[in-house]
């Protein structure tokens, strides 16, 4: 028997933005078929430039995904040696670009997640002259936390490195003048605008596909690294560029942006406080921070699995996944602008419902 209400919380697409061909600049063509390398769309530098406006860098450029970028890391440091000091909590993507790095023979260290002290003493130790890359995620969803940006930052200046954050997830949520009238902050421009903090030690890798709903990715900094990226990354020479459709999906996320992102942003963050009060209401536990990816705690006497699957068969879809520490099974919720309290208060409901006589049955044994 089918469900006769069907709620989707695995998209990640915060702000709702979906792109429909009616809302975009028509284009006479999907893709150039050369290379970025060889020339690149009037558009694909206007979209760069704005969104380094936005995040407060001086420059960008495009890429298809944030896979392209990382496996071209070294091209930032392209004339020097590089060490890189990578931040355990980082995503896996990142991981995938500096597996290839080691194999290419740069030194790779290994910090614990968010601890300053930890990675502080592993520049200590030093690898004799090589320029460190500290990288991390800008913001991660599964701990909730912000990275130290500004500790982070401060001690790539201090041994004379750079600073690379993905700052896929912060981007189009988190922005300037946090408050109570923007929980978010205002303007979307990700960690560096959260944090203020920026400089030409500052590397952002990060993806268009999460706040912004669209598949392409971004490296911002300062002219030089951009520069230096643009000229020694061979993804740009054997890869396929950003299609013209994903370009102007990009140029009309931020015109939204502009336009309205603020309001939507509040509007979000409203849901998201209505959520985890219902779940507190509930007795259900709910992530400390108020970011869109809301991931639920439950008793060891709960299977998280099975929970999954019976929200499915009511027609509630979460994303069941594996929590960093431990590896077992994790729920999580991704609220969007496009969800409504009733769909919030009601997958609260039939979670309680669900969970409550796996509780009453564990404490009766």
């Amino acid at each position: 028997m089918r469900p006769q209400k069907l709620v989707d919380f695995s998209s990640a697409l915060y702000l709702g933005f979906q792109h429909g061909s009616r809302e975009l600049h028509p284009w006479l063509q999907f893709t150039t078929g050369m290379p970025a390398a060889l020339r690149s769309p009037a558009l694909a530098r206007q979209v760069a430039a704005d969104v380094a406006a936005l995040q407060g860098c001086e420059n960008a450029t495009v890429a298809t995904s944030t896979l392209h970028v990382f496996w071209d890391l070294c091209a930032v440091m392209a004339g020097v040696r590089p060490a890189i000091f990578l931040d355990r909590g980082t995503y896996p993507i990142a991981w995938w670009g500096i597996e290839r790095a080691a194999a290419r023979g740069i030194p790779v260290r290994i910090f614990e997640h968010h601890d300053v002290p930890a990675l502080k003493r592993e520049l200590g130790n030093g690898i004799a002259g090589m320029r460190p890359l500290i990288v991390a995620d800008g913001f991660c969803p599964s701990c909730g936390r912000c990275a130290p940006v500004s500790e982070y930052l401060t001690l790539a200046r201090e041994y004379g490195g750079y600073l690379v954050l993905d700052d896929t997830q912060a981007l189009g949520i988190f922005g300037h003048s946090a408050g109570p009238a923007a929980p978010y902050g205002k303007g979307g421009g990700g960690m560096l605008r959260r944090t203020n903090v920026g400089g030409p030690e500052v590397v952002l890798i990060c993806s268009m596909a999460k706040a912004f709903g669209v598949p392409m990715a971004l490296l911002s900094g300062s002219g030089e690294i951009v520069e230096r990226f643009e000229t020694h990354s061979e993804t740009r020479v054997h890869c396929s560029p950003p299609s013209i459709a994903s370009l102007h999906a990009a140029d009309n996320a931020l015109h939204r942006n502009r336009e309205e992102g603020d309001s939507i942003r509040f509007r979000l963050a409203q849901l998201v406080y209505f959520f985890r009060e219902c779940a507190r209401e509930a007795g259900l536990g709910v992530s400390e921070s108020v970011f869109p990816v809301q991931q639920l705690s439950f008793p060891s006497c709960v299977d998280v699995t099975n929970v999954h699957r019976d929200l499915a068969l009511q027609g509630i879809y979460g994303v069941l996944h594996r929590q960093r520490h431990g590896g077992k099974p994790g729920l999580s919720f991704l609220i969007t602008e496009r969800h409504t309290l009733g769909e919030l208060a009601w997958a609260i409901q039939l979670l309680s419902r669900i969970v409550r006589p796996l509780q009453r049955s564990f404490v009766s044994r």
